[in-house]
């Protein structure tokens, strides 16, 4: 591989080349730095990026290596950190310009920990406004008229354009699984709690989950794990309850799937309907025991349940926001707090109450599988840069606050990519990542990287070079 293609490697292999001495974390920063500057201008990951910190930072790194300190797994490794999570020195803006120039003191939780295993931030990834749905600047990898979903949109989009081979998000509905499926990326949410939200903005407390963007199912594993705070980072035991295995073991057998159509099927554009049942068609040849099931009926009213909390507990958060400064928040933003301050205190302790028995219940329903398997998306990404596509199929896993994970499995008839979503109870990650690895061998699609697929340098409209 040549020093300017390192841009093309996953997050594991790049730290174990880091700390062998193949080649250094300047190197890799560079391949990045000069992959951005070829395409950021057309896909707009970054709302803050800074190239002479991101080499210091890397010249830094590989000083430390050869003096022989104690290196963290992820020595040397640049990513990108969603702008809602507070970044010491470094600009956050939340996607508002409300918080232009905010520059917080001190950083997230998940931004230490993934600093304490040697890793860096090299930038800032667009979010929508405040992780709601008013779009950002970023466009869709393989379409730059289509938009990369949100809110997590700049995470997904550098993650899939190789500016980046790690990236984190959150979720609150659809914002972690949507945009990592609409651009192509591996898009992983991990149980609700196992990492800390401490130093990220609110949006629904209640809800707000975070999550990783990288190009394989063991890079978000290890991501992950650093994130949630894992030290041991030898293959996990799965004894641990709601551990996140660093290290993805393979199967010893063929998993037994829940194929769920869910009560949100009738949305999904036909093509996209084809693709899924082409995916359990394939995953049935490829040994898996895939059983199709419904979810019970009382998850017909798992959408307004989240709808009810997330508005409730956004009205809460961003009320005072709204009276300073009503003007400078985006109609739809305004629309939702509005809306949500005429939910009172009874009707949203009651929702949150149905929550938890549907969280309950999905548990009880999934505990005969292996894991679940259902679409992320209602389709391609839709070539409308005033929206950030429907969550539907990611609403009754978010309100549940059980993992997700997201693989690329093809593209659709405009060439945009398509995925599978992979579900499990709450606090089995550590089976739910097997079975997503499982999955992904066999009906994953290996392009993960725009503009490299069997020579393939078309990117939209846009020549690229490779």
């Amino acid at each position: 591989m040549t020093p300017t293609s390192l841009y093309r490697m996953g997050l594991i292999e790049a730290a174990q080349a880091i700390r062998r001495g193949d080649f250094s974390s300047e190197d890799l920063t560079r391949a990045l730095l000069e992959r951005i500057a070829r395409h950021e201008n057309t896909v707009q990951a970054f709302q803050w990026i800074d190239p002479a910190r991101a080499l210091d930072l890397a010249r830094q790194a590989d000083r430390r290596l050869r003096s022989g300190e104690a290196l963290g797994p992820l020595h040397g490794i640049p990513i990108g950190i969603k702008d809602i999570i507070e970044t010491h020195g470094i600009l956050t803006t939340m996607g508002s310009p409300i918080f232009d120039s905010y520059v917080p003191a001190r950083s997230a939780t998940l931004v230490h920990r993934a600093e304490a295993a040697g890793a860096f931030v090299l930038g800032k990834t667009v979010t929508t406004e405040f992780a709601f749905y008013t779009p950002g600047k970023t466009r869709n990898p393989w379409n730059p008229a289509h938009t990369p979903g949100g809110s997590s949109s700049g995470s997904a989009a550098a993650v899939a354009m190789g500016f980046l081979p790690g990236a984190v998000g959150t979720q609150t509905n659809g914002s972690v699984i949507r945009p990592a499926a609409f651009c192509g990326a591996v898009g992983y949410k991990p149980t609700a709690g196992l990492i800390s939200l401490s130093g990220v903005h609110p949006f629904s407390p209640s809800l707000d989950q975070a999550g990783v963007f990288t190009r394989s199912v063991p890079d978000a594993a290890f991501l992950a794990a650093v994130l949630a705070g894992k030290t041991d980072f030898e293959p996990a035991t799965g004894t641990e309850k709601g551990v996140i295995t660093s290290e993805v073991a393979p199967m010893v057998h063929p998993p037994r799937l829940a194929a769920v159509r869910s009560p949100v099927w009738h949305l999904a554009d036909p093509h996209a309907q084809a693709h899924f049942l082409e995916m359990v068609a394939r995953l049935r040849a490829a040994g898996a025991q895939v059983e199709e099931k419904e979810l019970p009926p009382t998850f017909e009213g798992a959408h307004a349940v989240l709808r009810t909390i997330m508005y409730g507990e956004g009205a809460r958060v961003f009320a005072e926001l709204q009276r300073r400064d009503r003007g400078r928040l985006s109609p739809r933003l305004n629309a939702l707090i509005d809306e949500g301050l005429g939910i009172t205190d009874p009707d949203l302790a009651r929702e949150l109450a149905k929550k938890e028995l549907l969280a309950r219940e999905l548990d009880g329903f999934l505990s005969a599988f292996d894991g679940l398997i259902t679409p992320p998306t209602l389709g391609e990404a839709p070539a409308d840069l005033t929206q950030t596509g429907d969550p539907a199929f990611c609403t009754i896993w978010s309100l549940c606050g059980v993992p997700a994970v997201t693989i690329p499995t093809g593209r659709g008839p405009a060439g945009l990519p398509f995925g599978l979503q992979l579900v499990g109870p709450r606090s089995t990650d550590d089976r739910v990542l097997p079975v997503a690895l499982w999955c992904d061998e066999r009906v994953g699609w290996s392009q993960r990287v725009v503009g490299h697929s069997s020579g393939n340098d078309e990117y939209g409209h846009v020549r690229l070079e490779a």
